[in-house]
Parts: C-alpha cells; sequence; structure tokens
C-alpha cells in the first residue's frame, strides 16, 4: 500500500481511549469511516460474539443517521436502509474454537448475526459481506504452517483489493 502511496488509517480499539465521555474518538472512527472506501475488520471472536471494544464499535460508530435509517413500511414496521453500501467491507475473525462445532451445532452464528445483523443494516444485503467475512479456527493450537496459510489469505485478499501490480512496484518489490 506504501509503494503505490495508498493512505490507509489503522484504527487500534485497544490503544485508543475508549473511556466515557467517548464523542471525540466516537467522531474520528465516523470521520474515517466516511473517507476511506475500503474496511477491513479484524478481530477474535469471544463468547460467540467479537470483542467488547468491537462491538462498541459497532453500537457507537455505525449509529442511526450516520450508517442507516429506518423507512417506514407500516406504523410499526421498517427496514434499515444503509448509508455506507458503497464501501467494501472485508472481515477476518479468529476462533479459538474448531470449526466443526461453530459450524455446525452452533449454526455458524458468529458470522450469521454480524453479516444479516450488523453489516445489512450498514452496508446492505450483498452476498459478498458473506464472502468477505472469513473465519480462522482453532487458532491457538494450529501449527505455524498453518498460520502462515491464514496469513497469506489475508495478504491475497489485500493484493485482490488494490489491484495488479506494476512493473515499477515489482521493482521496488525486487530490492
Amino acid at each position: 500500500m506504501e509503494i503505490r502511496n495508498e493512505k490507509f488509517e489503522v484504527i487500534d480499539l485497544y490503544r485508543d481511549k475508549f473511556t466515557r465521555p467517548r464523542d471525540k474518538v466516537i467522531k474520528k472512527y465516523q470521520d474515517l469511516v466516511s473517507w476511506t472506501d475500503r474496511i477491513y475488520i479484524i478481530s477474535p471472536v469471544w463468547w460467540f460474539r467479537l470483542t467488547p471494544r468491537m462491538e462498541i464499535f459497532f453500537d457507537e460508530v455505525f449509529t442511526p443517521g450516520f450508517a442507516y435509517k429506518f423507512v417506514n413500511i407500516t406504523k410499526t414496521y421498517a427496514y434499515p436502509k444503509p448509508f455506507l453500501k458503497d464501501k467494501k467491507l472485508r472481515t477476518y475473525v479468529t476462533h479459538g474454537a474448531p470449526a466443526l462445532p461453530v459450524l455446525t451445532l452452533y449454526v455458524n452464528s458468529v458470522k450469521l448475526r454480524l453479516v444479516m445483523g450488523v453489516y445489512s443494516f450498514v452496508f446492505g444485503w450483498k452476498l459478498s459481506l458473506f464472502t468477505k467475512t472469513k473465519q480462522f479456527w482453532s487458532v491457538p493450537f494450529i501449527s505455524d504452517s498453518k498460520r502462515e496459510k491464514y496469513l497469506t489469505t489475508v495478504k491475497r485478499d489485500m493484493k485482490r483489493d488494490l489491484g495488479p501490480i506494476i512493473e515499477k512496484e515489482e521493482k521496488i518489490l525486487a530490492t
């Protein structure tokens, strides 16, 4: 990204001050979300949800009026109209659990809640929200080679998002 002079910002929810009042940091995050065209969310899964700070980010940054609004169908029913549907989103979540029980017994509830319960409100209904939300399994217990495969997946996705490498960039990367 630096070779291409791509501007990017990293939000580290555990670095930033999250005590109340947090109006300034929330406004900063909303400005960054408005500014960017690509969002990458990376989080471990704790108790079948993302980390508490990630959940606070969703609750307090992706608010009605900023990220979506409700459009009434009747007096008592409405649907969410997303305001961020032009953003490209990728999500990587790491599990301590193996895939089999999460995908079967728990019906992939982590990914379903995230995509259908958060992202559909904010980014709209897109198949890519499912395909670009990737889960990495048994992370504390895997081999280094498996961990490297997971990291390669992230690198490959980012290269895909940035487009093909041009000759000038190949020369810089080779040095």
